[in-house]
């Protein structure tokens, strides 16, 4: 790979596999919402221009050969309550299906985008009696849209297509108010966090696997195919956290089973991420013991800055 295009690449992913892609010397242009680009380090291969996923027709880079473009804008992709809105997340499927159509124009022969996990939640959700799954779940639905809409305009537009499945993405330079970021939170300030019982499957994948993994995609990733993006080691989410209480809060008590679980508990083999070792030799290295210890000394460093 010798030229890519990145969309959201100021984001938390996105700025993870910018850095990835220059540190393969692939020559990387950036796009950024309001020209912001506080993530970006300066390299000689950057070349970063600014692009409104909502309003922007085009790139606004000139047409040449770019071996990939690697999508993640996504408007409200972290927010919790944006999450829910769900006219704005169908409305990022239409924009995907949008910069498919701009890749294809700018020269792009390959689409690289971050779904989600969720998109299995979903589909099970959606075939469950009995089922009430919350309004988060409007972000999964964006994300599925987004996946079958998109994957249809690659093919209408002659570009490789390809879906990377993140099971939940975590690390140093995510500032959200997820699971990992606000367990460790309370874990600094001493509070004891509280729980589902824990016992639906789950997985987590640092962010530098997550970078490693969406080059590996872009460089060997098969046409039309969805890969997973996942440690490798999902199992019930009560082993993650007690995991994560050995690693950096021995002494504090979690305490499980005092919040209700509303959502589907996929099984194990939603989580096989051996399609994408069998054709990329991507394995994540980093266990949650220690990605969860580097982003708690991250974030005590950052408390540390403010004081």
């Amino acid at each position: 790979m010798k030229k890519a295009i990145v969309t959201g690449a100021n984001s938390f992913v996105g700025s993870a596999v910018v850095h990835e892609l220059l540190a393969h010397d692939v020559e990387v242009f950036a796009l950024v919402h309001e020209g912001r680009a506080n993530r970006l380090s300066k390299s000689e291969h950057l070349h970063v221009t600014s692009f409104d996923v909502q309003e922007d027709a085009s790139f606004g880079l000139p047409k040449d050969t770019y071996d990939a473009c690697y999508h993640f804008a996504w408007v409200g992709g972290t927010n919790v309550s944006f999450r829910k809105d769900y006219g704005l997340q169908l409305k990022n499927a239409i924009w995907t299906a949008d910069v498919v159509r701009m890749a294809a124009e700018a020269g792009c022969r390959k689409f690289v985008a971050a779904g989600s996990i969720m998109e299995r939640e979903i589909a099970d959700a959606c075939h469950t009696q009995g089922c009430k799954p919350g309004m988060g779940y409007c972000y999964g639905v964006g994300k599925l849209a987004a996946h079958m809409i998109a994957q249809s305009q690659a093919a209408a537009c002659d570009v490789e297509f390809i879906w990377a499945l993140i099971t939940n993405a975590y690390g140093v330079g995510e500032r959200s108010t997820r699971m990992v970021n606000t367990t460790i939170r309370k874990c600094i300030a001493g509070e004891s966090p509280q729980f589902t019982a824990g016992t639906q499957n789950y997985d987590f994948v640092y962010i530098d696997d997550v970078a490693r993994a969406f080059y590996l995609l872009g460089e060997h990733g098969k046409p039309f195919h969805e890969y997973l993006i996942g440690s490798g080691t999902a199992r019930p989410l009560k082993e993650f956290l007690l995991e994560m209480k050995q690693s950096i809060a021995p002494d504090l008590a979690f305490v499980f089973g005092d919040i209700p679980f509303t959502g589907t508990n996929l099984p194990l083999s939603a989580f096989d991420c051996s399609q994408t070792e069998q054709d990329t030799g991507f394995r994540a290295n980093v266990s949650f013991a220690e990605g969860t210890l580097r982003t708690r000394d991250w974030m005590k460093r950052l408390e540390a800055e403010h004081v």
